[in-house]
């Protein structure tokens, strides 16, 4: 495999760039893949995107513009001729053209429409009309139709003659006046015994299609399950209307990752690269997590206030609180994060929510007996002989012990509810994870804590 080393990339490309060796330059960005080249522009002076742009041939070009981030493709956008920019939309995939224009200020989508051919700007605005989380959303219009009545020469040929605009040849749909009745594989055509041979001998009848509006990330969920190379989408009638390819499927699966990895650290999701955001940027996706869980952390204050009394009577205490609030927040940000992760999957439904619980208790179970055991050694080997504090007493011991084990229970009964109740009214399972989960389990443990250690102390 031939590994490029991207500062060396950009140290090569910028030497050549200063010294005007232009037919180096493009020599060199040729044998560059798309996806590097776009890595390697990112990390150049803004003022020298349009000539190396230039440089590149004219189907690298384009497959490198699908591949920049959308600031440069804006500045690129607003430095090319009318002619330039054509030339750009004729070799761009319709989606590809889709995802450009969704991410460009109103001006410049005007011009991009203007410059957009015109089966290419009405196929763009027939996608724009779906929901961003649709399939609709993502789909293609270019893909290889078959009629019912071709045989295998003939659908090679059609191949052949339209293939070179489709993103995906690999798989052909054959169609009677546009409903969807299967689907044959460029590999059956090739393989099969004669030309004459009909299309629809060979075809696949089982075909596994989605909606305009099916979820985009139940999409992406199915090309993981069947392993497909595209997935056509159909209209309620059944017909036709484009494909999905595995590529945006796996763009679906990494945005979704994304926005469930920043969620459950407690920020709203951002569109932007860590680089490409501002430290005001930063600033606007946390603060509003951080002043909801700094309220929310109110009610724990409420609660060491109600016991005040009883801290100032056995004041040690006070010095495990620490401990059982980690521990319960622990504990319910494990299953949070392994019950979110398993309906992101479709590996559970709500209607399994009794199972979940009652495995989740079992678990919990065996974690707190363990963990109290050698809590419990820990208290009276360090706490009371090594720090020779005597008011660490058995007694004191046993209730710290207790109230883990009930907490670890009640955090991971917590932990694996809160996301499957948020994703049955609605709401991103994810916003019920780590942070907004230890919150609540902070104060459930100090309630805990304060009733056993009444009891047992007689507070």
């Amino acid at each position: 495999m031939n590994e490029r080393n991207p500062f060396a990339l950009e140290t090569t490309l910028s030497m050549l760039l200063e010294n005007k060796k232009y037919a180096s330059l493009r020599d060199v960005l040729s044998t560059m893949n798309p996806s590097d080249i776009a890595e390697v522009f990112e990390k150049m002076e803004p003022n020298t995107l349009p000539l190396l742009f230039r440089l590149l041939p004219k189907e690298l070009a384009a497959e490198t513009f699908v591949e920049m981030d959308s600031e440069n493709q804006e500045l690129l956008i607003r430095g090319f001729s009318d002619s330039e920019l054509r030339e750009v939309l004729d070799e761009l995939y319709v989606d590809d053209a889709v995802d450009i224009v969704e991410e460009m200020p109103a001006n410049v989508v005007q011009r991009i429409l203007s410059a957009a051919a015109p089966d290419m700007r009405k196929d763009i605005n027939n996608l724009l009309r779906y929901p961003e989380d649709s399939a609709g959303s993502i789909m293609t219009t270019e893909y290889v139709s078959l009629r019912t009545g071709m045989t295998v020469g003939d659908a090679i040929t059609h191949i052949r003659r339209t293939g070179v605009d489709k993103e995906t040849i690999y798989t052909c749909y054959v169609t009677s006046e546009r409903t969807l009745i299967g689907t044959v594989s460029v590999k059956s055509l090739l393989l099969a015994q004669d030309d004459a041979v009909p299309v629809t001998d060979i075809m696949e009848t089982n075909v596994i299609s989605v909606f305009t509006q099916t979820d985009k990330e139940e999409v992406a969920q199915m090309f993981s399950k069947y392993n497909f190379l595209a997935l056509p989408v159909v209209d309620a009638e059944t017909r036709i209307v484009g494909i999905i390819t595995f590529d945006d499927a796996m763009d679906v699966m990494e945005s979704a990752a994304t926005e469930d990895i920043e969620i459950m650290g407690g920020m709203t999701p951002s569109d932007k690269t860590y680089l490409k955001s501002s430290p005001v940027d930063l600033f606007k996706h946390r603060i509003p997590w951080l002043l909801l869980l700094m309220v929310s952390a109110t009610f724990t204050g409420m609660i060491l206030n109600v016991f005040e009394e009883k801290l100032q009577a056995v004041v040690v205490l006070t010095i495990f609180i620490p401990m059982l609030m980690d521990t319960g927040g622990n504990s319910g940000s494990q299953s949070s994060v392994t019950i979110i992760r398993a309906l992101s999957l479709g590996e559970i439904e709500f209607p399994d929510i009794l199972r979940v619980i009652w495995k989740e208790i079992r678990a919990a179970v065996l974690c707190g007996l363990v963990l109290s055991v050698a809590c419990f050694g820990k208290i009276m080997l360090v706490d009371r002989l090594l720090m020779n504090n005597p008011a660490v007493t058995p007694i004191v011991g046993l209730a710290v012990c207790l109230t883990m084990v009930v907490t670890v229970c009640v955090a991971k009964i917590i932990g694996c509810t809160l996301p499957m109740i948020a994703k049955k009214l609605g709401f991103d399972p994810a916003v019920m994870a780590s942070p907004f989960i230890t919150t609540i389990v902070d104060a459930i443990s100090l309630l805990v804590y304060f009733g056993i250690a009444t009891a047992l102390l007689h507070l």
